[in-house]
């Protein structure tokens, strides 16, 4: 068995550096800046990709957000900030009546936010706020009853900071709702895929880093009361491992 996973192990880092070397014209893309084309084309992508994703994933998104009204205040409009809101493709599964902020570091969104929008009239679309979850400034501490942030944080560049973040503009026993892909165990094949497509999905995921361990940022991020459950996605085999649920401030 030893051997086994050894051979495993030398597998992968062969086939790691096969695919870097492949990946090296997209190295050079990024290195001149023309990689940032991409970000023009990614919301096109994604409000398609968005469809599928939410086709497969419809029962857990609703089990996930069937709870959000619990953090609305008495007599006051449930207003719910949304952190790297792609295309807006869950706001059908946002309660009717609620007021809902988009950020995102890609302005080129927009367009299909304002689809979705029109889409979903239950819900109050206020405004878009073009930063980065690591720095939201523009907002002030204790803001927003809720945060959404789904399949985000594989790609921002410090986990840590981003849910620093969240909590500062969480009001007092605010939520913050999460749906990511993470990291799947040691020594499964999944693992191994990953791993090996790890420079690819970086490309194509606009920034995704498909072998971080979401959870363990979550963990010690500080939330008074931590709703987190590990699951196996209906996706494709690689993508499979997730986790879901919130964390009260």
């Amino acid at each position: 068995m030893v051997t086994f996973w050894f051979q495993m192990s030398f597998l992968m880092t062969f086939c790691t550096l096969v695919v870097r070397v492949l990946c090296v014209p997209l190295n050079l893309l990024e290195a001149v800046g023309l990689y940032k084309l991409y970000k023009h084309v990614a919301p096109f992508c994604l409000y398609r990709v968005s469809k599928l994703y939410n086709k497969k994933m419809h029962e857990r998104k609703k089990e996930l957000f069937a709870c959000l009204s619990e953090f609305k205040q008495p007599g006051q409009q449930l207003t719910i900030l949304e952190v790297g809101c792609g295309t807006g493709s869950n706001f059908r599964f946002y309660p009717a009546g609620c007021k809902v902020i988009c950020t995102d570091n890609n302005v080129h969104y927009v367009k299909y936010l304002q689809r979705n929008m029109l889409e979903n009239p239950h819900m109050t679309y206020e405004k878009f706020v073009e930063v980065s979850a690591e720095d939201m400034r523009s907002f002030e501490d204790g803001c927003v009853d809720v945060v959404v942030c789904t399949l985000v944080l594989c790609s921002v560049d410090n986990v840590s900071q981003s849910l620093r973040e969240v909590r500062r503009v969480l009001r007092p026993r605010g939520a913050f709702f999460f749906l990511e892909h993470v990291v799947a165990e040691p020594s499964t094949w999944t693992y191994f895929f990953q791993h090996v497509l790890k420079p690819v999905c970086y490309y194509i995921g606009d920034g995704c880093q498909v072998t971080r361990a979401t959870w363990k940022h979550l963990e010690s991020a500080g939330f008074s009361d931590l709703k987190l459950r590990h699951m196996k996605a209906p996706l494709i085999f690689f993508n499979k491992p997730h986790i879901m649920g919130y964390g009260v401030k």
